[in-house]
């Protein structure tokens, strides 16, 4: 059982880094806060399908001529990998987009608090 849990450690890693990203998304009021939540819940993602794309002893599908045709069990499919590197730039996008969408909400209400930014806004309905 303990072979499981050792063989098994990025997954664990993964699993721990998407409960602390969907805390601090779901529990913390602070902006900022949700979105550093945010981007290590995208973080887990990657690393979880890193992981399971991964394989101990393989190689990348490359045929070389001295080798000749392995058998395809041999090779590391490179398809999560790549569509990680666009996750990642995704994410970097989206956090990007966010951060500014941030700073023009603190600059109109002078606050990142949600409890505080939802009753600033109801306020401003309100008198309209």
């Amino acid at each position: 059982m303990l072979d499981f849990f050792v063989g098994h450690y990025a997954y664990w890693f993964a699993f721990i880094l998407m409960a602390i990203g969907l805390y601090g998304m779901m529990i913390k009021n602070n902006l900022v806060k949700k979105l550093i939540g945010m981007t290590i819940f995208q973080v887990s993602i990657i690393l979880f399908y890193v992981a399971a794309a991964n394989k101990w002893g393989a190689t990348v599908p490359v045929l070389d001529a001295v080798k000749g045709p392995l058998d395809p069990a041999h090779y590391i499919n490179p398809l999560p990998h790549t569509l990680m590197l666009t996750a990642i730039v995704v994410g970097v996008a989206t956090l990007g987009v966010a951060l500014a969408l941030v700073i023009t909400i603190f600059k109109r209400y002078q606050t990142l608090d949600e409890t505080r930014l939802l009753a600033e806004m109801r306020k401003d309905d309100d008198s309209e």
